[in-house]
């Protein structure tokens, strides 16, 4: 089995994982609620809810993501996980503001916690789940570096602390017996996941609009491409990731006078050297005549011809 293969299974895993925690997550928070109708409880099933349908739509997003190319697709469908960490996003937003609006109607209109010890319970059961599945989506997201699991990872580390916080409410409110509390908490957690709503909203944004790899990344393949033998220099790098696949694009500076094997095998060279440091990537490199003048992209973004 190729490494391309175990990390598709690992996503697959992850996602079913994803969607079966989130049902019972939301199942027994349901009944939680029920029983105590706290809000901070209510607001962690809504989380829930989004969750679940965060974890299907990046379940569907690993799926098509798989897929090979096409006639039609022939750089593949990765940018489905992104499309998918988008739509998550949207998700995590407006169950956010309904919790906010939510939190603050009952500012004006308190309403009694029952039955806190239930929610305990079950809130304490919901961070081992929560965490347990946390853990496996941080050990295949650093493996396969997909963003339909990372932006999936995303919802539950919010969940986790949705629980924690949720777990101190109710313990507050049992104590003290001040219900605003629990008002308190939703209102935390609601504006926690606006931020993480604005977080992955932007990191699957720059994906989608192919925003180019670090300026670490982009310095090392700089620093790999010049230190081949019989390299003149390399100019309009080009660099962007969908999915876990690295694209980079590249012109490679050689002699001009060489033959067009020898301009081959120096080129065979430059590319497994970088995919000896980036495996699985999609490397195109294009080869000038050292010395040449030409209008280039650098030039281009830099605002000046060298022509």
């Amino acid at each position: 089995m190729t490494q391309q293969e175990m990390n598709n299974k690992l996503k697959t895993y992850a996602s079913y994982a994803s969607v079966f925690v989130a049902v019972m997550l939301a199942f027994i928070k349901f009944i939680a609620f029920i029983k105590t109708d706290s809000l901070a409880i209510f607001s962690s099933f809504i989380d829930s809810i989004t969750d679940l349908f965060a974890s299907i739509i990046s379940g569907i997003a690993v799926y098509y993501a798989m897929k090979p190319a096409t006639n039609n697709h022939r750089y593949g469908f990765g940018k489905s996980e992104a499309l998918s960490a988008l739509m998550q996003a949207m998700f995590v937003g407006a169950s956010g503001l309904f919790v906010v609006f939510d939190g603050i109607n009952r500012l004006f209109n308190p309403v009694s916690i029952m039955k806190t010890d239930i929610g305990i319970v079950i809130m304490v059961f919901s961070i081992f789940a929560t965490l347990f599945l946390v853990m496996f989506q941080t050990y295949v997201a650093k493996k396969t570096n997909s963003l339909a699991i990372i932006s999936d990872r995303a919802h539950y580390i919010v969940d986790f602390l949705t629980n924690i916080s949720v777990i101190l409410s109710l313990v507050l409110v049992k104590i003290f017996g001040f219900v605003y509390f629990d008002v308190i908490a939703a209102l935390f957690i609601s504006l926690y996941l606006l931020y993480s709503a604005y977080g992955l909203a932007k990191e699957s944004i720059e994906q989608i609009t192919d925003k180019e790899l670090s300026d670490e990344i982009r310095q090392n393949i700089i620093g790999l491409v010049e230190k081949c033998e019989d390299v003149k220099g390399m100019h309009d790098l080009r660099t962007r990731s969908v999915g876990d696949i690295f694209y980079i694009e590249l012109h490679l500076e050689i002699e001009g006078s060489i033959s067009l094997v020898k301009a081959h095998e120096i080129t065979d060279n430059v590319e497994t050297l970088l995919l000896s440091h980036y495996p699985h990537s999609q490397i195109l490199i294009h080869q000038d005549p050292s010395g040449i003048k030409e209008d280039r992209l650098d030039n281009q973004i830099n605002g000046y011809c060298n022509l």
